[in-house]
């Protein structure tokens, strides 16, 4: 955290590695919410980062800003743990109940996650206690079309989960797999964060952060590369998740990869929709593209994660 950003004392930022969303614990004298619990393969590392930060008192509430694996992976081991009630978005609250796997996209982008129960359910517009703090949930589609964010006008903090990062903001994947307009949702959430009051940000993923003015300037940008150039956002999407992957499993077999690509939906439709080329080739460009950005090797046949 920059020494700029900073929050009231009731509020603590456990900032996560890129696998796992950042975990917001937000005190109200001897009990506790949370905001979002990370990926299900760090689940544990989740529970004792909240023993130590609760350091006593009761965790009662866990609340979820959207449905992505990463923000919602460790909600039944935090449940379990703690006996904490799970509210999710009103929007998502079918998928989760159903438990299907595609609609929060685990199988669509191979992900894992653990099947959990949310007692509770939480609409834009609704107000909510967190932190010696009011906080108004505020619809926030685009990355996840059913995400909140959560504003206190009075000390002007804004959670933003993935909807505005501080270089950027999710990835829109209602557009790369054709389900939605996600670009134009995505800049109307952009709109409606721009007219808050805010001074601190405090992302699903990074540090918190005061550049609220940098940031936006930066999302509004990137947004508009991706208006202008689908394949770019395909490629963004395809990269992010692949690291994504590669952070959970440690690696993959080169001779597997192409396969791999054309087999999980989400690369194969973003392929399809945006980019148009044999799994042979795209293997071999995101092998390029992962080994020049540092975050992955070749070494022994597999592609590793760096």
């Amino acid at each position: 955290m920059t020494a700029a950003a900073k929050l009231p004392a009731t509020i603590a930022v456990l900032e996560r590695g890129w696998l796992s969303s950042n975990n917001v614990v937000l005190f109200d004298d001897s009990e506790a919410t949370l905001i979002d619990s990370g990926y299900v393969s760090h689940a544990a590392q989740t529970v004792a980062l909240l023993h130590r930060t609760l350091d006593g008192r009761r965790l009662g509430r866990l609340i979820n800003t959207h449905s992505h694996s990463d923000h919602i992976g460790g909600n039944a081991a935090v449940q379990r743990a703690f006996g904490c009630a799970i509210t999710v978005p009103a929007g998502i609250a079918g998928a989760v109940a159903e438990w299907d796997e595609a609609a929060l996209l685990l199988s669509t982008a191979e992900q894992a996650g653990e099947r959990f129960h949310a007692g509770r359910l939480l609409a834009a517009g609704e107000t909510v206690e967190m932190g010696e703090l009011t906080w108004q949930a505020l619809e926030a589609p685009g990355h996840d079309m059913d995400a909140l964010v959560f504003h206190n006008a009075d000390r002007r903090i804004l959670i933003s989960g993935d909807a505005l990062w501080r270089d950027g903001f999710g990835i829109l994947f209602a557009d790369v797999l054709g389900t939605g307009d996600g670009i134009g949702a995505a800049r109307r959430t952009l709109e409606a964060i721009a007219r808050l009051p805010v001074e601190v940000v405090i992302p699903g993923h990074g540090a918190p952060f005061v550049e609220f003015d940098d940031a936006l300037t930066r999302a509004f940008a990137r947004l508009k590369a991706f208006e202008e150039d689908g394949a770019r956002m395909a490629r963004n999407a395809i990269r992010a998740c692949m690291t994504f992957s590669l952070l959970d499993l440690r690696s993959i077999a080169l001779d597997e990869l192409p396969e791999h690509l054309a087999r999980v939906p989400l690369y194969r439709e973003a392929n399809a929709r945006f980019l148009g080329q044999s799994p042979a080739a795209l293997a071999d460009w995101l092998v390029a593209e992962l080994s020049r950005a540092g975050v992955a090797r070749c070494e022994g046949g597999r592609l590793v994660a760096a």
